[in-house]
This record gives structure tokens, sequence and C-alpha cells, in this order.
């Protein structure tokens, strides 16, 4: 499989282990149109990627991935806003038929959609001075594109809606208390462990491994089916509202939101 056309993303092949990383280590890794648009392509070239047992997705810099980058959300027309909800959809979709099992090795902020991505990982592994969020409220929005469906699996619904609800960031040694994540490692070994497992997993007993992550995904995939395109829809919808437009307006403005609840 030829990875050469992708800019925001980097693909990096040893042996049977395929390391995809975000790329845009000057913005934190934050999703602009370019990113988004690749991440919903990127999961169906590896589905069918013979060559590859196992992935690694990390970020290059000091971030995982900041989530979307606010200056994306300021000016987007209708027609924008369209294709970025059809392609949040196949993100979500397309990862869960990623039979090769995944590895996310955490190495900094992962927040909203970056969040996102490392918890839907089959395995994860966060550096120890990495940060877990879902802050989707904050700039006004639900968080729709799969917060709502992977957070109460990992960590039950009331400590999830609490995390959704306020958008905080959850240490990487709270994350693995609460079973956010799988492993807390130092920060300069996060890259060393996490490619261990993977050629654990690509030398491993091939179809018992993906048969074993293709069934319990069975899980996951109803839940999807429940209630992503509804959480897309709300979250869709808040993109109008006065609140989203007045959080990404104080951003801009560096200085706090005042949500009226329109």
């Amino acid at each position: 499989m030829d990875y050469s056309r992708y800019e925001c993303l980097h693909a990096k092949r040893a042996g049977k282990v395929l390391t995809v990383s975000f790329n845009r280590p000057q913005a934190l890794n934050a999703i602009n149109a370019q990113l988004h648009t690749e991440l919903s392509q990127i999961f169906a070239d590896i589905a069918q990627d013979t060559e590859t047992e196992a992935v690694v997705l990390t970020g290059k810099g000091r971030a995982f991935c900041a989530g979307g980058d606010i200056k994306w959300f300021q000016d987007m027309t209708a027609t924008q806003l369209d294709a970025l909800f059809a392609e949040a959809r196949k993100i979500i979709i397309d990862m869960l038929e990623v039979e090769q099992p995944i590895i996310a090795a955490v190495n900094g902020p992962a927040t909203g959609l970056g969040a996102t991505l490392a918890l839907f990982s089959d395995v994860i592994y966060a550096a120890d001075n990495a940060k877990i969020g879902d802050p989707h409220v904050r700039v006004g929005v639900v968080a729709g594109d799969g917060g709502a469906i992977i957070w109460p699996w990992l960590i039950g619904t009331a400590k999830a809606k609490e995390f959704l609800m306020t958008g905080d960031l959850v240490k990487a040694e709270e994350a693995e208390r609460i079973g956010l994540v799988n492993h807390v490692v130092p920060a300069d070994q996060l890259m060393e462990k996490a490619m261990a497992f993977a050629i654990r997993m690509a030398n491993g007993p091939r179809m018992a491994i993906r048969g074993t992550k293709v069934s319990v995904n069975k899980i996951l995939r109803d839940t999807v089916n429940l209630v992503l395109d509804t959480s897309l829809s709300i979250e869709k919808h808040c993109f109008h509202t006065a609140d989203h437009k007045e959080a990404i307006q104080s951003f801009v403005e560096k200085r706090e939101p005042r949500f009226t609840g329109q």
C-alpha cells in the first residue's frame, strides 16, 4: 500500500508494523480540513494493506492531536460543514473496520477527535506527561464525533458524562487508574513500549488476533449504530448556535466565553 499521497498524516513501515503519525507538529497536530479528509481515507487504506499486521498511531512533535483547529471553524461554509460531518462518520466506521490491531502511543495532549481516535484504538499507551480530554462543549458543540460512544464504554456513564459535559482533561496517571488507557510509561520509553507490543501482535497468530478484535468490536459497532448518527446530527446543529459562535469569537479575542444557552 502506497501512503505517499498523505501529507498531514505520515506513514512509515518497519517490517509488519505501520506507524501512522499526525503530521502538523507546528499546530500541535490540530485537525484542519486536509487532515480531517486524510483521516476519512487512511483507515480504509490500512484495512486493505496486506503488508501491515499491526498499526501504531501517534503524533509528531510534542502533542498526539489537539483536536479540531479553531481557525478551521471560523469561516466554514454550509458545504464545508456537510463535508465535515460526512467525513466524521466515515472516520469512526472505517476505524472499526480495520482488522489489524491499532496501538495508540499518546505522546502528549490528546483532545477532541484526537482523544476519540486514541481511545478507539485497541491498546493505549500514554506518556506520563500526556493529557486526554474531549472539550467539545467548551466550544459550544456536542461531543458527537465518537466521544459519546467510547468514553462510557471505557469508564462508565457517570464518569464519562462528567468529563464530556465539562471538557476537563485527564492526566495520564488518572486516565490509567480509571481505565481510560491501558499503560502509562515514561515519555522517553513510549514508542519503544508501543512498538514492542505492536511487534508482538504482528508476529502472533494472525487469524486468532484479528478474529478476537473483530468479535469484541461488535460491541462498539452496535453502540456506533445506536449513537453516532444522532450525536453527529446534534453536534452539527450546534454549529449554528450563538453559543458556538461566541466560543469561537472568545477564543480569537483571548477571553472567557459568555454563554447564553442560545
